[in-house]
């Protein structure tokens, strides 16, 4: 009979780097931040790809240990735990891109997917307004080690996502930002 203890890693996944169409690999900063760079050997640009469904996956930053997550206005942000925010379908596209949609979040109306996306001046941009069928949201995965996991912790999870402190990301098209939401201008005072 063959036991497995919990803290043993049980899950086979990959780090990589995630390299853009549009020739920038998606990189998360110390302070949690997302953004990206053209620096193939920058350490940042490192990340874990952590399969927790059938081509779900979980995408943590090697170096900090955070979990990229997509809110509920189609902001990417970091969060230290793993909530359904964090969870993200890969799928392979026509031209052999991958592409990373949020398992929580969709257009209302169309129910379109939304996507991780990085556009042509290396801005990130806001996952309703990536289209996976244009460059901005297409990955090439350039695998670095396969590695073993442990499971990212579900039991905690409650069934509504909890918003944790998030970390804001400037992106292409943002207002004023707040703790990973939108600040509603303010009156003129005249």
């Amino acid at each position: 009979m063959l036991l497995f203890s919990v803290s043993e890693p049980q899950l086979k996944g990959i780090v990589t780097r995630l390299y853009s169409q549009h020739g920038y690999y998606l990189q998360m900063q110390p302070d949690g931040t997302m953004d990206s760079t053209r620096d193939e050997s920058s350490s940042f640009s490192q990340f874990n790809l952590i399969p927790v469904g059938l081509r779900i996956v979980a995408i943590q930053g090697a170096k900090t240990g955070l979990y990229l997550a997509m809110n509920s206005e189609g902001y990417l942000y970091t969060s230290e735990h793993f909530t359904p925010e964090c969870k993200f379908k890969e799928s392979v596209f026509e031209n052999y891109y991958v592409t990373y949609s949020s398992m929580l979040y969709r257009q209302t109306q169309s129910g379109r997917s939304w996507y991780i996306g990085i556009n042509r001046d290396g801005q990130i941009m806001k996952g309703n307004r990536v289209k996976k069928t244009k460059g901005a949201a297409h990955f090439l995965p350039k695998v670095i080690e396969v590695a073993m996991y442990k499971e990212p912790s579900l039991h905690e999870l409650a069934s509504e996502p909890v918003s944790p402190p998030r970390k804001t990301v400037k992106t292409s098209d943002s207002l004023s930002l707040k703790n990973g939401r939108k600040e509603a201008p303010k009156a003129d005072a005249s």
